[in-house]
């Protein structure tokens, strides 16, 4: 049985929360005293991260179904398509607003900085949201958020219920916020190409088997597709190589340790060079189409499995 003790006095370990100067804390009717699983402070502070995981889930799952009935149900007005795209760039932006306040209360703990592999998953997929309405302000890419939408509202979901902690460092400093800004920017952009790549894939799939349906009618040209993925790779690829320079000659700095080479840094570096590869064969030989896809899908894979299959690794098969 639980009972509630409130000492206006001093503070009890195990304090959950504080108001008007009284500790919440919680003892057992035992010899050993032990922390209940919550006071109503925290309570109301659970009830409130539900409500917003819930909202910012179903504005991104409504932006995307609101895709997918306009790529198979073309409005039969300008007026009308572009009332629909602004609506899903606002549903999607309102998401975005609750999502980037729940990261912002679950990465930043008292102890450091968390970057678990759930929160870090959901940190990148809000990164990508942020940047695909940015670009969607000024290009016709929105149907993008048919794949981007959804992935966020998953990424959502899996930090809601299985939110695991990894701290850092105890000590977040202003090079190693550097240093991740500019990695997450890298993976984000990189992350849009692939999408990109994976649309132009099938729009190029599609022409070939001259089925010129309503969804190809709404997507900009294959020639400006491969021009926007290219410009997301090339951008992507130059903030990828300033987070494997600073990540290597700063490591000390940023990390607090030395330099030590890891299967991470190893397939990191692969991915690297994969894009190097295809910018280079893009500007030489002219690679494009299926070339373009599937070097972006294999450079991206690695980048994923250097850092996503690290933490899963760590934090999930061997508990670290």
């Amino acid at each position: 049985m639980w009972k509630i003790r409130i000492d206006e006095d001093q503070p009890l370990l195990g304090t959950l929360g504080e108001s008007n100067s009284q500790l919440c804390t919680f003892t057992r009717q035992t010899t050993c005293e032990t922390m209940a699983p919550s006071c109503p402070s925290q309570k109301n502070h659970n009830m409130l991260t539900a409500l917003f995981d819930l909202l910012a889930i179903s504005l991104y799952l409504i932006a995307g179904i609101l895709l997918v009935r306009r790529l198979f149900n073309i409005p039969t007005t300008v007026g009308s398509e572009l009332y629909i795209k602004w609506a899903v760039l606002s549903l999607a932006a309102g998401a975005a607003t609750l999502h980037g306040a729940l990261l912002y209360s679950t990465l930043w703990v008292s102890d450091g900085l968390n970057l678990g592999l759930n929160s870090a998953a959901s940190l990148m997929a809000w990164a990508i949201v942020v940047l695909f309405l940015i670009i969607a302000v000024f290009k016709a890419v929105e149907n993008l958020g048919v794949i981007i939408l959804p992935t966020a509202a998953l990424a959502v979901l899996l930090a809601w219920l299985w939110p695991g902690q990894h701290l850092l460092l105890p000590q977040v400093s202003a090079v190693l916020l550097s240093h991740l800004v500019v990695a997450f920017l890298a993976y984000s952009l990189l992350a849009l190409a692939l999408v990109q790549a994976l649309v132009l894939w099938w729009q190029e799939r599609r022409l070939h088997q001259q089925h010129s349906g309503r969804a190809l009618r709404t997507m900009p040209p294959i020639q400006t597709m491969e021009k926007f993925l290219f410009g997301l790779i090339g951008t992507g690829f130059v903030l990828l190589t300033l987070t494997l320079i600073s990540g290597t000659l700063f490591s000390e700095a940023i990390f607090g340790k030395p330099l030590i080479i890891s299967h991470h840094i190893v397939l990191s570096l692969i991915g690297w060079g994969i894009f190097a590869i295809l910018l280079f064969g893009h500007w030489r030989f002219g690679w494009r189409g299926r070339h373009a896809v599937r070097w972006t899908v294999g450079g991206f894979a690695l980048l994923l499995l250097g850092y996503f299959g690290s933490k899963f690794v760590l934090e999930i098969l061997l508990n670290r």
